[in-house]
């Protein structure tokens, strides 16, 4: 008999609410083994400040290895407070900074969903974000979070400078470019490229790039051309005038963030950080809430597990090719708010609070 091997999911909790959230992702992927049959073999990593506590570094290369091993990545949360005076290079946050870079993940996704049993959280008026459904990708490794050189140095009369270097590559342009295109191919065939090209050369080139994928191999896909600054007002203005926005890593940093708070829940968010495939069609990935590690409310069961949930339902869908099985979850979550369940952190008037457990068991129920 030919023993089938079976898909590892790295599961890393990481500081704060990040053991709570990725609990009730645990117990999902258990009921899904369970009642569907699947695969999936768990394992568990220290990542963050919680691994920094024990060896003093915030990734260790055991961890890191089984993440290379892995069919996906899931993360909880990372940082806090307890660990902001720690030297650079052992902050919690650089241990994400280490996956994206040696896992190649150069694509992040994070779609900006104003859930309509929601809509009065936003800030905006419910006509502007009601049904607003929108697609960030993010170029995640390259420009000016990466580029050298970089670092503080003195200068003459006793001054410092700091210096960070904005560089981008057509290679590095061409390929999250593509992943836009082919998302966009999936929506409503419109993509916007935001840059900043009337200030920067790296912007002219990624508008000159991105322009040419487009007529080269995605003739049929509306393609639009935006200053960052712009995107970033009419995000605001008009926001269901976007469909695919692709733009580089510190303006995707910016609008991503913008465009969540847009759906006034940034609990329920989730994304996907992806690399790029292998002659099996296989390609290393992974997935996080957009929330933090939350460590005010750390171990009081008051945690949203949504964003982490519709993290573990991208990844059935990106990096397992199990998409009726994430449409079955995302179901799962949209059933659960239409019951009027909420967790405090977008409890109203009306509807009953229930613990990070409780939310989890809730999908888990719709879901049979």
């Amino acid at each position: 008999m030919i023993k089938i091997k079976k898909r590892k999911i790295l599961l890393l909790p990481g500081d704060g609410i990040g053991a709570e959230v990725i609990g009730e992702v645990k117990k999902i992927i258990n009921w899904f083994n369970k009642k569907k049959s699947l695969d999936f073999q768990t394992e568990e990593g220290l990542v963050g400040g919680v691994s920094y506590e024990k060896h003093k570094k915030p990734i260790t290369d055991e961890v890191f290895y089984k993440a290379l091993e892995s069919e996906a990545v899931i993360l909880g949360a990372v940082g806090g407070p307890k660990w902001d005076n720690l030297e650079f290079s052992k902050r919690p946050e650089r241990a994400l900074l280490k996956l994206r870079k040696e896992l190649k993940l150069f694509a992040n996704l994070r779609p900006a969903i104003c859930f309509k049993q929601l809509v009065d959280a936003s800030s905006l008026k419910p006509e502007i974000v009601s049904g607003l459904d929108i697609m960030i990708v993010r170029e995640l490794t390259g420009g000016i979070y990466f580029g050298e050189p970089r670092g503080i140095k003195p200068i003459e009369n006793g001054e410092r400078k700091g210096i960070n270097t904005h560089s981008y590559t057509s290679s590095e342009i061409i390929r999250v470019a593509k992943v836009a295109f082919e998302l966009a191919q999936k929506r409503n065939k419109k993509v916007t490229s935001c840059e900043k090209s009337n200030v920067m050369e790296a912007g002219v080139l990624w508008r000159e790039e991105v322009q040419k994928v487009k007529d080269e191999d995605y003739p049929n896909i509306e393609l639009k051309h935006m200053l960052a600054d712009n995107c970033a007002m009419q995000l605001l203005r008009d926001p269901k005038q976007f469909d695919v926005i692709v733009t580089d890593n510190l303006f995707g940093d910016i609008l991503s963030d913008e465009a969540a708070m847009l759906t006034g829940s940034l609990g329920l968010l989730p994304s996907a950080s992806l690399g790029a495939k292998d002659k099996n069609g296989k390609m290393r990935s992974m997935y996080e809430p957009v929330h933090g590690s939350a460590p005010d409310i750390a171990g009081k069961g008051q945690a949203n597990p949504i964003a982490s949930i519709l993290s573990f339902s991208m990844a059935l869908r990106y990096s397992l090719d199990l998409d009726k099985e994430a449409d079955n979850l995302d179901k799962a979550v949209q059933k659960v708010l239409d019951d009027g369940l909420r967790t405090k952190d977008i409890l109203s008037k009306g509807k009953k609070e229930v613990s990070t457990s409780q939310m989890g068991d809730a999908i888990i129920s719709k879901l049979k």
